[in-house]
């Protein structure tokens, strides 16, 4: 691949100086690097020299640097350049200085339920803002969480205070992209992928909810829902059986946060969160105590490029960044009482009420018009009776009239009363 620039010793295209290797894997290798034209720390990914001549992996390496580029969160790493040096593939992204939530569990480190909390609200911060963007990480695993402070921190001050980055969109996809696998290749961790994932089926924002219940199950246990030696005996696994309540593992995990996170691994995707935003309610609900099948349960994420499914639908895309809270806050309002629901009224019984609403304001108006009708007429005879009948024709009139509004009055009252 022709470039002018070569990669020289530790120097990648005469501006990023590698220091140290922060981890690999088998598409990429991550190091700490030194930005010399903005000074500042970064972290570059390389992509494996033995894939550089596969098409395939090569556009989606430089597919995530596309689609990642354009998500500007505090809760996601962000990418800031990309480039080919020498035939090697490489993405410049944010320097974070942390742990992942897979060094957390190797460390055997005990997470508190309001830390695991905390990491899956915020990183539903971040995946609720990326669905709005059109993507969906497809690959959300301890790993692909940077944590910073918190159970992270190693200072002597004790934990402080907590923020949680997304990293690793190696392989989402921008909805409005071309796919990048088709139906019936799997792309993932095989024990956080999805049911429908592992299906084959097409990854939803019902998948990264599903992906973030096994981290934060895995955090809250310090084991898996679902164990097995393959994609296969993890899907039987997952047909045949329900994971275990985290409450069975943790006494310390209220059993309305357990419910919670049972809910995000439900193998239907319509009976998951809806989306990642109120799965962090849900979350937080639970801890604070609070059944979360009280939250509401929002439409799932619509986003552009995406056809009709039983669980999208194509909306309008929006770059308003979701009010998801990410940061610890006051605890949630508490929902109102659940009970039975009164019964709703059949909509013919209240035509029929309107209607007869309607037809006694019109009876009402006609009584008034005849009785105005009658009381005219009597003053016309009073004006047209002479000599001594007046006043026998006047006492007439008044009897009449104090007759008829007194039958007004009662008709009124009968008919206007509370129903």
């Amino acid at each position: 691949m022709p470039n002018g620039r070569a990669m020289q010793g530790n120097v990648i295209s005469n501006r990023y100086e590698l220091e140290g290797r922060l981890g690999s894997g088998g598409m990429s290798s991550v190091y700490k690097a030194t930005d010399r034209v903005l000074e500042r720390t970064v972290a570059v990914k390389v992509l494996a020299e033995h894939l550089s001549d596969d098409e395939k992996f090569v556009a989606r390496f430089r597919r995530e640097a596309l689609a990642v580029a354009k998500l500007i969160h505090p809760h996601i790493v962000q990418v800031f350049d990309t480039g080919v040096d020498a035939d090697r593939h490489y993405i410049v992204m944010e320097y974070v200085r942390g742990r992942s939530g897979a060094q957390l569990l190797q460390a055997g480190r005990e997470i508190s339920p309001l830390e695991a909390v905390e990491i899956g609200a915020q990183s539903c911060a971040g995946l609720e803002y990326a669905h709005r963007q059109g993507i969906i990480h497809r690959d959300v695993k301890p790993g692909n969480l940077m944590v910073i402070g918190g159970p992270a921190d190693d200072g002597d001050s004790g934990r402080g205070e907590m923020t949680v980055k997304l990293t690793d969109f190696g392989i989402a996809r921008a909805t409005e992209q071309t796919r990048l696998t088709q139906v019936g290749s799997v792309v993932g961790t095989a024990a956080y992928l999805a049911p429908e994932q592992a299906r084959g089926e097409e990854a939803t924002p019902a998948s990264d909810v599903y992906a973030l219940g096994v981290v934060i199950y895995q955090l809250l246990t310090g084991r898996l829902p679902y164990e097995g030696s393959s994609l296969a005996e993890l899907a039987i696994r997952r047909e045949n059986e329900r994971p275990l309540p985290p409450t069975s593992y943790n006494d310390a995990v209220p059993e309305t946060l357990s419910a919670a996170v049972l809910r995000a691994l439900e193998s239907d995707p319509a009976e998951r969160f809806g989306t990642a935003r109120s799965l962090a309610d849900g979350l937080r609900s639970g801890l604070a105590g609070q059944d979360p099948a009280t939250v509401d349960s929002e439409a799932p994420t619509a986003f552009v490029g995406a056809g009709p499914t039983d669980a999208t639908r194509t909306l309008p895309r929006t770059d308003e960044e979701p009010a998801t809270p990410v940061s610890p806050g006051p605890p949630p309002r508490p929902p109102a009482q659940r009970g039975p629901r009164p019964a709703a009224q059949p909509a013919a019984a209240k035509r029929g009420t309107s209607a007869g609403s309607v037809v006694r304001w019109i009876l009402i108006g006609v009584l008034i018009f005849l009785v105005i009708a009658i009381v005219v007429g009597l003053v016309a005879l009073s004006n047209d009776s002479g000599g001594s009948g007046d006043i026998q024709v006047d006492e007439v009139v008044e009897q009449e009239v104090d007759g008829q509004i007194q039958k007004l009055e009662d008709f009124i009252d009968q008919n206007t009363a509370p129903e």
